[in-house]
Parts: structure tokens; C-alpha cells; sequence
């Protein structure tokens, strides 16, 4: 456990431990095969939630762009301007979210989270307005953040201890992966075989019959992970500090100390960075349709076995982690992320050639799906208190995660503006300048952890 964190419980094995977290069930410190398997469970019902909640809000945009655009007569500045206001919304939730997820249990807080969200569903089961559009994401941008977010990061770090922060992040996006490919793969199936075979009889009927489903299959399973989380997760998971005020002068307190540690916001930088590539992952079907020449069943399928990427690049990346450095293992792949921008900014598509297209983005997702099994990890490596989790990830999810807000905006704006391939590739040049961004962060977080390498554990650095 990090220096300074005490529980009030006891595991099986005499070391102090909170009830389910690093000491108890972390894979290093279990004890028999019962607390194995609580293990296993309590892992298994963070990753399956912490891919549900997102399939609504993302999902449906990111594989079948091409087809909410025409079903929905929309255009790529009106769908950004929608998902535009979940950012907004998911910005000013991270805060008090991560205030939350340091006061209560991780059970309570998923659970609600995930119903409320299914909820919104019923805004791609109609011919929404953009207005409607945007209220539905402006709803999910507080159900899937403010109740949620800083709860499962912090439970995940829980889980994994002091010493496998990487493979717990890993282990944890790699397992959303697969969910996330596998839900994707089915949805593309299915929405395929609803597509007549000619793109001349599609209408924009059929479209929103073949969304209505797909939305609906998500619906479910995101109600399905609430009860996941209701019937798996255990009672608080929260840790004091070791000498607690009164509620508002230790919030205050909590939030000041993160505030005045420059590592935390070199860490947002970094999510930030990253987070851009992966939003700029959604415009990658329409690219695939508009500049490749694929129908629009094909780069929704595409899109989707891109996915399986995810769970080994994301595992692979957290267990290097462990044994080498996440700091490192990102600069890796933030410059593998500037690599690949940069081709796709330049080259010029022939559909004769999409073996290019193909392995450029394989790359791609290594290492976007790779910082994402990480970048989590670099509060335990830069030394940031456990009982500051859930304020730290709040300040570092407000940076990090503004990209919700202006990514699709810029792109969709980028794209209308020049209309083709010009569009497509300006906004492979933003990205890119994105991830420069992320190279020079995470330089600076290796320069400033070998200059602090002699500090004493425990020390505030």
C-alpha cells in the first residue's frame, strides 16, 4: 500500500487492508480461493461496467456515423454540436464526482449511474431534432460522469495496490475492449443484415430501424451492469484520512493539496493528449467511408474489428508498465500516435491499396488503447496519495476529458468546411499537433520523476 494510507480492517493474511482493494484482494495479497474468486468478480463487474455505461453515448456515433448523419438528416457540425454538450455537462461533473467517489461506496454510485443512463436510450428510437440530440447528450454527460467515473477509477486502483497499478489499469481497459469489440461486432452484424443489399434502397427508415435496435441491444446491457454491480460489488470502499476534520474543511483541504502538486496536471495533459486521439477515433468510419471508398456497413464492420485491438494492446501495455515505466510505455505510444497522424495527414487513399489503410491503423489503436491502459497508472508512479484518488482523478478528468466538448465540434466544422479528403486530412493535422502535445508531457513527467528518484517515500512530492 502506498506510505501514509492505514485501513480500518484487517485481511485474512494480518496485514492492514481496506475491505475489497489493494491489501485484500489485489492479485499479490490473496489468501485462499474465496477471496480469489471475489476477486475475480469484483474485476469482471468493473470492466463490464465500465464499458456499458459509455455504449450509449459513443458507441452508436463512433461505428455508424455514416448512418446517424443520414438518418437523422444531419450534418458533421450539428451531430459535434450535440456531443459537444455532453462535454460541457461531463466537465463540470469530474470535479465533484471524484469529492464523491472519496466519500462513498463504488456499489451505490455505479449502480445508479448505469440505470439512469440506459434511460436516455429512447433518444435514437425516434427522428430526434438537434436540440433533442443535444439534451440527451447533455444528460448522459452527468448520469455516466458525476456518479461514476472517479468511483471506478478509484475502486480500480483499490484493486490493483501499490504494485500493479499498470496491470490493474490494463487489466481493466483490456476487459472493456473486449466487451467493447464484441458488442461492436454484433451491432455491425446486425445492422448489416437489417441493410437491404443495394446501397440505392436504403432510406432513411430503414437507417433509424437498424439504429432503434442496436441502441436497444446497449440499453440492455447497460441495465444488465447495474445489476452486475449491485449484486457483486461490497459495501464502501472509501478510505479517511488518518485524521479527519469536519466534511468541508477536509474537502477543502483535499482539494487545495491536489491543486499545489504540478505531477497532477501533467497527468491531465497527458489524458488530455490522449483522450483527443481516442475521440479522433470516431471520425475514422466516416474516413474509411468518405476518402476509401468503403459502404457504409463495411467501415461500421471495420470499425468494430479494429476494436479487438484494444484488449491486447491495452494488457500488454499495463504489465510492460509494471516492469518498466508507465511514464515510458506512454511516450512510446504518444510518439507512435504522432507517427501515424502525420502519414494519414499527407497521404493520398487508393482503395486498391486499403492494406494501408489497415495497418496504419492498427498502429493507431496499439498505442491510443495502450495510453489508455496506462495513463491512469501515473498517479501511483508519480506518488500521489491513495486518499487523494478520487480528487486528483476529478481535477485530472476535468483537463483531461474536455476533448468531449471540442473534439467532434472541431472535426465536424474541419470536415464541412472542406468537404472530401482536404477535411479528413486537416483534421488528421490537429491530431497530430495533439499528440506533440502528449510527447512533450510526458517527457516532462520522466525528467521530473528522475530528479525526484531520491525522495524518500511518504514525501509530498
Amino acid at each position: 500500500m502506498p506510505s501514509g494510507v492505514t485501513s480500518r480492517k484487517r485481511g485474512r493474511s494480518g496485514t492492514n487492508a481496506p475491505r475489497w482493494g489493494p491489501g485484500r484482494y489485489a492479485p499479490r495479497a490473496l489468501s485462499d480461493a474465496r477471496d480469489r474468486t471475489v476477486d475475480v468478480f469484483t474485476m469482471v463487474c468493473l470492466v463490464f461496467a465500465g464499458e456499458a455505461i459509455f455504449t450509449l453515448p459513443f458507441h452508436v456515433t463512433r461505428f455508424f456515423r455514416p448512418t446517424v448523419l443520414a438518418a437523422f438528416d444531419l450534418t458533421n457540425t450539428e451531430l459535434g454540436a450535440a456531443q459537444a454538450a455532453y462535454g460541457v455537462v461531463a466537465m463540470l461533473a469530474y470535479f465533484p464526482g471524484g469529492l464523491l467517489a472519496d466519500r462513498f461506496g463504488a456499489r451505490s454510485l455505479l449502480t445508479v449511474s448505469l440505470v439512469a443512463t440506459a434511460a436516455g436510450a429512447w433518444v435514437f428510437t425516434d427522428q430526434p431534432s438537434v436540440v433533442e440530440l443535444s439534451v440527451a447528450f447533455a444528460y448522459w454527460g452527468a448520469t455516466t460522469i458525476l456518479l461514476f467515473w472517479a468511483a471506478l477509477i478509484r475502486a480500480t486502483r483499490q484493486w490493483g495496490g501499490a504494485r500493479s497499478q499498470g496491470f490493474a489499469y490494463g487489466l481493466l481497459d483490456a476487459g472493456r475492449g473486449v466487451l467493447a469489440a464484441g458488442l461492436a461486432t454484433l451491432g455491425a452484424w446486425l445492422f448489416a443484415a437489417m441493410l437491404p443489399d443495394s446501397p440505392a434502397e436504403l432510406t432513411a427508415e430503414t437507417r433509424r430501424d437498424a439504429l432503434t435496435t442496436v441502441s436497444l441491444i446497449y440499453a440492455g446491457v447497460t441495465l444488465a451492469a447495474a445489476a452486475a454491480c449491485w449484486l457483486t460489488l461490497r459495501g464502501p470502499n472509501v478510505e479517511r484520512p488518518r485524521r479527519p476534520s469536519a466534511r468541508s474543511r477536509w474537502l477543502s483541504a483535499s482539494t487545495v493539496d491536489v491543486l499545489g502538486r504540478p505531477q497532477v496536471w501533467a497527468i491531465a495533459v497527458v489524458v488530455l493528449s490522449a483522450y483527443v486521439a481516442y475521440k479522433g477515433f470516431d471520425n475514422y468510419s466516416l474516413y474509411a467511408h468518405q476518402a476509401w471508398g468503403m459502404r457504409e456497413d463495411e467501415a461500421a464492420t471495420f470499425m468494430a474489428y479494429m476494436q479487438w485491438v484494444r484488449p491486447p494492446a491495452a494488457l500488454l501495455a499495463g504489465i510492460v508498465a509494471d516492469r518498466w515505466s508507465a511514464l515510458r510505455i506512454s511516450l512510446v505510444c504518444f510518439v507512435g500516435l504522432l507517427a501515424t497522424d502525420l502519414v494519414f495527414a499527407v497521404m493520398l487513399p487508393r482503395p486498391d491499396e486499403v492494406w494501408v489503410l489497415v495497418a496504419n491503423v492498427l498502429v493507431t489503436c496499439a498505442a491510443m488503447f495502450g495510453l489508455r491502459g496506462v495513463y491512469f497508472a501515473l498517479l501511483e508512479e508519480t506518488r500521489v496519495p491513495l486518499h487523494l484518488t478520487g480528487v486528483a482523478v476529478g481535477l485530472v478528468s476535468v483537463i483531461g476529458y474536455t476533448p468531449d466538448v471540442f473534439v467532434a465540434f472541431v472535426q465536424g466544422l474541419l470536415l464541412d468546411r472542406r468537404p472530401g479528403l482536404a477535411g479528413h486530412q486537416h483534421v488528421f493535422w490537429f491530431l497530430a499537433a495533439s499528440a506533440a502535445v502528449g510527447v512533450l508531457a510526458t517527457a516532462w513527467l520522466i525528467a521530473r520523476s528522475r530528479s525526484k528518484r531520491a525522495t524518500p517515500a511518504g514525501v509530498r512530492t
